[in-house]
């Protein structure tokens, strides 16, 4: 008889995730084996050791799923995997239009095949997008609003951010090897889905089950503070395009985007310090090169 594995994570969101869990008892027939996500040392050697017509739920935000597909690449995913958000932005289920009435989400096509972003050094796979600026430093702000036990409102941290905290940048974007050179850049984030941040939307046509499997990359910048400021709440409804002075779009495999000086990284809400240039290419990016 098949049973249904549920990896939660406690922290996810503001630490009530295990609350979430009980709702998943009316979408499931078989026994259910409630485990913390964190606390399991190697989740491939888990997968290897359950019998492949088991179902794994993943309860957590998209940080949770992010570090699954991180720690589970290269694996077929032979059982069925599920998705059931319980996080702060929960952007994935939002961009596959899902919402949590809907119960937990099958997932295996989703997580098949992403693309990867290069970053000092390392190696990850991504599922929405990879945030570059002031969005990096939104979730930096976010991370620590999160230790202290409160919840971050992204908008309010980006406003304040505009306005006193962060400082534009100038950037070279190198998009399948064209190569485009701007200034006072304020975000330059490369997506595969549609939404981060917890519901902005920088690239509305990005199309993530597209079979060529390319990326779009969105630039806002050459615009100060109160001119940034007055675009920026556009991006929730993906109207910051009509800008086309102050925002670039472009889509390609292979993305490269370059600062000037060292800033926050996000990649799907987990933050990376100090970064200079980040690549990101998709599944058929060597194809096309």
């Amino acid at each position: 008889m098949s049973q249904v594995y549920v990896l939660f994570n406690p922290r996810s969101g503001m630490g009530n995730a295990q609350d979430d869990i009980g709702v998943l008892q009316s979408f499931f027939r078989e026994e259910m084996h409630c485990l913390d996500i964190t606390q399991i040392g190697d989740v491939r050697e888990f997968l290897s050791n359950i019998d492949p017509k088991d179902a794994i739920v993943i309860c957590g935000g998209d940080g949770t799923l992010n570090r699954f597909v991180n720690n589970t690449c290269g694996i077929s995913y032979e059982n069925p995997v599920y998705y059931y958000p319980t996080g702060s932005g929960n952007d994935f289920f939002r961009d596959i239009g899902k919402t949590k009435s809907d119960g937990p989400a099958l997932i295996n096509d989703y997580i098949r095949n992403l693309p990867c972003v290069n970053t000092n050094g390392e190696t990850h796979r991504f599922l929405n997008g990879v945030g570059y600026g002031i969005d990096g430093y939104c979730c930096e702000v976010g991370e620590q609003l999160r230790k202290r036990g409160k919840k971050p409102n992204y908008t309010a941290i980006a406003v304040k951010g505009l306005l006193f905290h962060y400082v534009p940048t100038s950037a070279t974007v190198i998009v399948d090897g064209v190569e485009y050179h701007f200034r006072r850049v304020w975000i330059a984030p490369t997506m595969h889905g549609r939404y981060y941040g917890g519901g902005m939307m920088p690239t509305p046509n990005q199309q993530r089950m597209d079979d060529d499997g390319k990326l779009s990359v969105m630039v806002m910048h050459n615009s100060g503070k109160i001119g940034t400021l007055c675009v920026f709440p556009s991006i929730f409804q993906g109207r910051h395009l009509r800008h086309q002075k102050k925002v670039a779009l472009y889509e390609g495999h292979d993305i490269i985007v370059r600062f000037d000086r060292p800033v926050t990284l996000q990649i799907d809400g987990e933050v990376i310090l100090g970064v200079s240039e980040y690549r990101a290419y998709s599944k058929t990016a060597a194809k096309v090169r």
